[in-house]
C-alpha cells in the first residue's frame, strides 16, 4: 500500500474535505487555516488542515460566525497536529454560545407551534404580533423572541 504524503494541494484538500478550492482560499485569507508554497511557487496544507477544514464546516452549520470559529482555532497550538485534549478546550469556548442558540431555537419553535397550532392565528392572543408596533418604545428588533 502507499504511503500518504503528509502534505496536501489545494485541490486535494478541497476535495478531501468537500468544499471548493474557493472556499480553501477564503478560509486562508480569514486566518482560519494555514499552508506554504513550494519552491515551484504550489499551494500547500498540512494534513492536520483537513480537520479543521472540518470544523470550520460544521461550526458553520451550526450558524457560529467566523469571528467566533477563528477565535475557537486560535486557540489550539501552532506548528504541530492537536490532540484530543486541545480539540476539547477549544469546543468549549462554543458551550455558551451554543446553549443560547437551543434556547433561542426552542423559544421561537414554541412560539411558532403555538400560532400555527391555535388553528385561527388570533391577533389578539399571538404572542408575535405587535398592534400599532407598542413594543417599538422598549427598543429595537424582535422584542418578544429576544427576552430573556
Amino acid at each position: 500500500m502507499a504511503k500518504l504524503s503528509k502534505d496536501l494541494s489545494v485541490g486535494q484538500l478541497a476535495a478531501r474535505s468537500g468544499v471548493a478550492v474557493s472556499t480553501i482560499h477564503f478560509y486562508e485569507a480569514e486566518g482560519l487555516i494555514f499552508g506554504w508554497r513550494t519552491a515551484a511557487n504550489h499551494r500547500r496544507y498540512d494534513r492536520a488542515m483537513l480537520r479543521r477544514v472540518s470544523v470550520i464546516r460544521v461550526a458553520q452549520s451550526l450558524g457560529l460566525t467566523l469571528a467566533s470559529i477563528k477565535s475557537a482555532l486560535d486557540r489550539l497550538p501552532a506548528g504541530k497536529t492537536p490532540s484530543t485534549e486541545d480539540w476539547a478546550r477549544m469546543s468549549q469556548v462554543w458551550q455558551g454560545d451554543l446553549d443560547a442558540r437551543i434556547e433561542m431555537l426552542t423559544k421561537l419553535r414554541n412560539q411558532l407551534d403555538f400560532c400555527i397550532g391555535c388553528g385561527c392565528l388570533s391577533l389578539k392572543k399571538c404572542p408575535l404580533h405587535n398592534a400599532d408596533d407598542q413594543l417599538g418604545a422598549e427598543g429595537p428588533g424582535p422584542r418578544r423572541l429576544m427576552e430573556g
